[in-house]
C-alpha cells in the first residue's frame, strides 16, 4: 500500500485538501502547466484523443477535468456529449469560460463532483478518461470502481498519468528537475509553495507501470494497451469493461 500524500501539512482528508489546493492554483494553473511541461502534455493528450476516437464513443466522461483541457480535446472524437467532473471549484470555473469561448458549451457539460462518489446511474459512459486525476484520489481503488460502474459493458477507461522513467540519464534528470526546478517555478508563479512539492511526492507515491494495470486489473478492468511516453515521464493505461 502507497503512503497517503496530501498537499498540506494539516488536519483534514486529502481530499478537501487536493479541492483547496487546485482552487488556490486554478487561475495560473494552465499557464504553469504547460510551461512546467514544455508544452509536452499537449501531445499526451492527443495521444489519449486518438484512442478514444478509434472507438467511437458517443457519451464521454473525463474525471479529474480540472480546467478541461482534455475534455475540450476530446471534441475530436466527436461524441454525442462530454461530461467533465472536478472537485475543485476554481479549476471548473477556468474550465466553464474556456469551453464557452470555444463555442463548446452544449456538447460539454462541467459538474463539481467527487470521483470516489460519482453521480451517475451504472452503465452510462461509452468512454471514461482521467488526466493526471488518479494520483490525487484519496482511495485509489474506490476511484477506480467507480469509474467501473458508470463505463457501459465493453466501454473503455484511458488513464494519463505521470510515472518515472526507469533508464540512465532520464531517470537522474526527470528526479533533479521534479524535485529542484518543479516546485521552485511553481511557488514563484503560483504562490502556493506546497502545491508543487506535493506534485513530485505525489508521483514518487503513486503505483506506475506494471503495479497500476494490476491495480485496474483487481478492480475489474480486462487489461488493455499501456503506453509509456516521453521516455517514460508519463503513461497512458487502458482497461476495457
Amino acid at each position: 500500500m502507497a503512503k497517503e500524500v496530501k498537499p498540506y501539512q494539516a488536519e483534514g482528508s486529502k481530499k478537501e485538501q487536493v479541492a483547496e489546493m487546485f482552487d488556490n492554483i486554478s487561475q495560473r494553473y494552465d499557464l504553469l502547466n504547460h510551461l512546467l511541461s514544455l508544452s509536452i502534455d499537449k501531445g499526451w493528450r492527443k495521444k489519449v484523443v486518438r484512442m478514444v476516437s478509434a472507438k467511437k464513443p458517443k457519451l464521454i466522461l473525463d474525471v479529474a477535468t480540472g480546467t478541461a483541457d482534455l475534455a475540450i480535446a476530446l471534441e475530436k472524437s466527436h461524441p454525442e456529449k462530454i461530461t467533465g467532473i472536478d472537485i475543485s471549484a476554481g479549476m471548473l470555473e477556468v474550465g466553464r469560460k474556456k469551453v464557452a469561448q470555444k463555442g463548446l458549451s452544449k456538447m460539454i457539460t462541467l459538474e463539481q463532483a467527487d470521483s470516489e462518489n460519482l453521480p451517475f446511474e451504472d452503465n452510462t459512459f461509452d468512454a471514461i478518461t482521467v488526466a493526471f486525476g488518479v494520483r490525487n484520489f484519496e482511495n485509489l481503488n474506490k476511484g477506480l470502481q467507480e469509474m467501473y460502474r458508470v463505463l457501459k459493458p465493453g466501454g473503455h477507461l484511458l488513464v494519463l498519468e505521470f510515472s518515472q522513467p526507469q533508464g540512465f540519464p532520464m531517470k537522474q534528470l526527470y528526479n533533479f528537475y521534479f524535485k529542484n526546478i518543479l516546485p521552485t517555478i511553481g511557488k514563484l508563479v503560483s504562490k502556493d509553495a506546497r502545491a508543487y512539492t506535493y506534485l513530485p511526492e505525489s508521483v514518487q507515491a503513486f503505483p506506475h507501470g506494471e503495479s497500476f494495470m494490476k491495480i485496474m486489473e483487481k478492480c475489474g478492468y480486462q487489461r488493455g494497451e499501456r503506453i509509456p511516453l516521453t521516455f517514460g515521464i508519463a503513461s497512458i493505461y487502458e482497461g476495457i469493461k
